[in-house]
């Protein structure tokens, strides 16, 4: 039988995308959620392994959007049992949160669009983030973060602006801000008019983007890669 992954859809406009596509290219079978109009599962049994993909949220924003306990508790659950975990942007600032670390809104740089990120000598070493090399441009969309990392957490990535990028609990759980499962043809969805209230201009994010995109799909894919040997080696021990 296949390795099974849950996904948590925190946003319905945000689904998992290449990622999901690349999975199932491992023989990884992929069972997205969304939150906002579907029960989560109440644990993870029957699952080798746990996605939390992002959304305009904090992790504790319980009365916007109502699944986030018993995503947390999933969450937790993972944590405990090491089980492959991948956090990404809202995922990993949660993974952060349950583990004691600490989240701020609307706090720090924000970052929007293809933005280098650099793998500390503990992520180059790391099964899932050496996929980043000496660094690599991934897709960024944020103005909230992790203020501090959990007392166990070990630093994978960091961006020039950003510190906590990436990070791992345990051996098998990590979070990361940015998003691997997003390519420069999703930032043509984005809202020009928001962007522009910050500065920015979206025909400039678009253009930046294409021209890292051969470089963000190959290390965005073999991060991605690196997740389903993980998932395919606790679904065979």
């Amino acid at each position: 039988m296949n390795a099974r992954v849950l996904v948590v859809v925190n946003s319905p406009s945000s689904g998992p995308r290449r990622l999901a596509t690349w999975l199932e290219g491992r023989e990884i079978d992929v069972v997205p959620v969304v939150g906002a109009t579907e029960p989560l599962p109440a644990t993870l049994d029957g699952f080798d392994g746990l996605v939390l993909l992002g959304g305009g949220l904090m992790p504790d924003d319980d009365d916007t959007a109502p699944w986030l306990p018993t995503e947390r508790a999933l969450a937790a659950e993972a944590i405990a049992a090491d089980l492959p975990t991948l956090g990404i942007c809202l995922g990993g600032q949660l993974l952060a949160h349950v583990a004691g670390g600490e989240v701020r809104a609307n706090t720090g740089p924000i970052e929007r669009g293809a933005t280098l990120i650099l793998p500390t000598v503990e992520g180059q070493e790391d099964a899932v983030l050496t996929a980043l090399g000496d660094g690599a441009p991934m897709i960024e969309n944020h103005r909230d973060m992790i203020t501090r990392l959990p007392p166990d957490a070990v630093l994978l990535a960091s961006s020039a602006d950003v510190e906590n990028q990436a990070f791992r609990l345990g051996d098998h759980v990590r979070g990361v801000q940015f998003h691997p499962e997003a390519s420069a043809a999703d930032l043509a969805r984005w809202d020009d008019a928001a962007l522009r209230d910050e500065g920015r201009a979206l025909p400039e994010l678009i253009a930046a983007a294409e021209r890292a995109d051969p470089h963000n799909t190959a290390a965005s894919r073999a991060l991605v890669d690196g997740f389903a040997a993980e998932l395919a080696q606790v679904r065979n021990r």
